[in-house]
């Protein structure tokens, strides 16, 4: 990066936008401007591409363990500059400078590592004779290249989530960031061309426009993006009209069911920790709990005392659980929220700004919510958990699958039928029993109805990233 002018990464090297336009990147801890960022055109997002096209046959034709031993090189790497990658992430984000250390960077570089591995295991049909004088073989190909936009919320960690499949099986890419967030997918993709040819990885900053340009560019025959279910479906839209692939993660509102025999302590604590993780800014966060009548007011103290103990800080403060939401934008968002709250709604924790400097805002317990309550079925994207009281299991399972999302959910009971029955019936692309948010490169990571569809993580991330040909030889005399 060059000080604090931001440029954009494409074909190995740092290039300025063709026209000079930029935008402004705060520091939401302080709500100050620290950078400018450029707002790449149609003329930077062609270039992007070529250089992306130019280096897909060479990236493509790379052997396996080529590929492999390049992305291993990558995540040592960022391994090794982690604090580096770390400072940009939180003076982008606020998040807390540790806590990111040990929260993100361990599970990036594994991801990188594990898909590195997966580049030399992808797997097809048995080789065989499936008729008579004939033999048919699998082949499982590129995409070619590709699109992707992150989202602000882990713009590292999506950013590795994004390419990891791609680079693995033998695509070249064209990235967005986020407007609010570019500065450590643009050292990502700097660590990167170290290892990988120019032109493998790009960067492009820029608004929504890039990232509709991005989109709507005839070249990329895919597009994965994660962010909300309003630009999910305009990507979808665009993408359709040239039958581009099409990968989306988007929102999430997850029912968190406690049962009455759950641990009340280690639900409580659990379900803070996961709902309060990133300022509750994560499509899976805990934020609507279902609890059962019986334990409700139990359960509810002890999840008020979670809260009012979760220490809202600045990135340098070392005790900090979280730091400042995203932007004035968001901290506006979720402030509506707890002011346009129902009169049976109550607060039992929080529900205002922390501060006058920066955009804080403070660990809040909202109890007494009925089902169709804005709070309940819109996403709030902010440290704010809601509480809801059930009669018996079959309602439970009515009101947490009763949301338009399918991200995720979690089961809070000791019962292990109850877990088992829960389980299969939640709607939801990943359902945690007695936990909540831990994530792992081998197992996938996506959702159901608006959500999104498509897998991260996994070798079932593969899946959108290459393409199945079938080889039929003719061997008969």
């Amino acid at each position: 990066m060059s000080g604090e002018r931001l440029r954009n990464f494409i074909g190995g090297e740092y290039v300025d936008a063709k026209d000079g336009r930029t935008l402004e990147v705060v520091d939401p801890s302080n709500g100050e401007t620290y950078a400018e960022a450029p707002v790449s055109g149609a003329e930077d997002v062609d270039a992007a591409f070529r250089a992306a096209s130019d280096a897909f046959p060479a990236w493509r034709d790379a052997t396996p363990g080529e590929r492999s031993l390049a992305m291993l090189r990558f995540a040592d790497a960022v391994e090794k500059r982690a604090e580096d990658l770390v400072r940009a992430e939180s003076r982008d984000t606020g998040k807390p400078v540790q806590m990111t250390l040990d929260e993100e960077v361990p599970p990036m570089v594994d991801n990188l590592r594990f898909f590195a591995g997966a580049s030399r295991v992808l797997e097809g049909k048995a080789s065989a004779e499936y008729m008579a004088d004939h033999t048919s073989s699998v082949r499982r190909e590129p995409i070619g290249v590709c699109a992707q936009v992150t989202p602000w919320n882990y713009p590292m960690m999506m950013a590795v989530w994004k390419i990891g499949p791609a680079l693995a099986t033998g695509n070249t890419v064209v990235l967005k960031p986020s407007e609010t967030t570019p500065a450590s997918t643009l050292m990502l993709a700097e660590i990167a061309a170290e290892f990988l040819p120019p032109g493998v990885f790009n960067v492009v900053c820029g608004d929504r426009g890039t990232g509709r340009s991005l989109v709507e560019h005839p070249t990329p025959q895919m597009v994965s993006i994660t962010g909300s279910v309003r630009a999910g479906m305009e990507v979808a839209a665009s993408a359709a009209k040239d039958l581009k692939r099409v990968h989306l993660e988007l929102g999430g509102k997850a029912p968190v069911v406690v049962f009455d025999d759950a641990d009340v302590e280690a639900a409580a604590t659990g379900i803070a920790e996961a709902g309060y993780f990133n300022a509750g800014q994560d499509c899976t966060a805990a934020t609507r709990v279902l609890v059962a009548e019986r334990l409700h007011g139990e359960f509810t103290e002890a999840l008020a005392e979670a809260a009012k103990g979760t220490v809202v800080g600045p990135p340098s403060d070392a005790d900090a659980f979280y730091g400042p939401v995203n932007s004035a934008n968001q901290l506006e968002r979720v402030q509506g929220f707890i002011e346009r709250a129902p009169s049976h709604a109550k607060v039992l924790a929080g529900g205002e700004r922390v501060g006058d400097r920066g955009y804080f805002f403070a660990p809040t317990v909202v109890d007494g919510l009925k089902q169709d309550d804005e709070m309940v079925q819109n996403e709030v994207f902010g440290p704010v958990i809601t509480v809801q009281s059930f009669s018996d299991e079959a309602q439970a399972l009515e009101w947490a699958n009763g949301v338009k999302y399918g991200l995720a959910a979690s089961v809070w009971t000791q019962n292990h039928g109850r877990a088992m029955r829960m389980s299969k019936a939640l709607d939801f692309g990943a359902v945690w029993v007695n936990t909540h948010i831990p994530l792992v490169s081998e197992m996938p990571h996506g959702g159901f109805k608006h959500s999104g569809y498509g897998k991260d993580m996994s070798m079932y991330g593969i899946e959108d990233y290459t393409r199945v040909k079938h080889v039929m030889h003719y061997i008969g005399g």
